[in-house]
C-alpha cells in the first residue's frame, strides 16, 4: 500500500538530471496526496522550458508505479514559480 512517507522516499530517489539533486530536495514538489493506491501530485519545473520536465514526468511515475501505487496523477504549475532554498543553493554552490 502506498503511503505518504513512501512516497516521499521514492521522490527522493528521482533526480533532476542537470543539476544532480531529487526533485524533493529541489523542491519541485508542491504536494502529494494519496487516495488508496492513487498518488496526486503537484509539482513544478526549475524553468517553464526545462527540456527534461517530461522526462521527469516519466521518471517519477514509473518510480512510484514500481514502488506499488497503481495510478500517478501529476499537475505541472509554475504558480508560484520554483526557487531553491538556501541550502539548495548552497548544495548547487549559488550561495550567496
Amino acid at each position: 500500500m502506498m503511503t505518504h512517507e513512501k512516497a516521499i522516499t521514492v521522490l527522493k530517489t528521482c533526480k533532476d538530471p542537470e543539476l544532480d539533486l531529487d526533485v524533493h530536495t529541489l523542491g519541485l514538489i508542491y504536494d502529494v496526496e494519496i487516495a488508496k493506491d492513487v498518488v496526486n501530485i503537484r509539482m513544478t519545473f526549475t524553468s517553464p522550458m526545462c527540456p527534461y520536465g517530461p522526462m521527469l514526468i516519466e521518471q517519477i511515475k514509473g518510480a512510484l508505479m514500481r514502488a506499488g501505487a497503481k495510478t500517478v496523477n501529476i499537475d505541472v504549475v509554475f504558480d508560484p514559480p520554483w526557487k531553491p532554498s538556501e541550502d539548495v543553493k548552497e548544495m548547487l554552490g549559488m550561495a550567496d
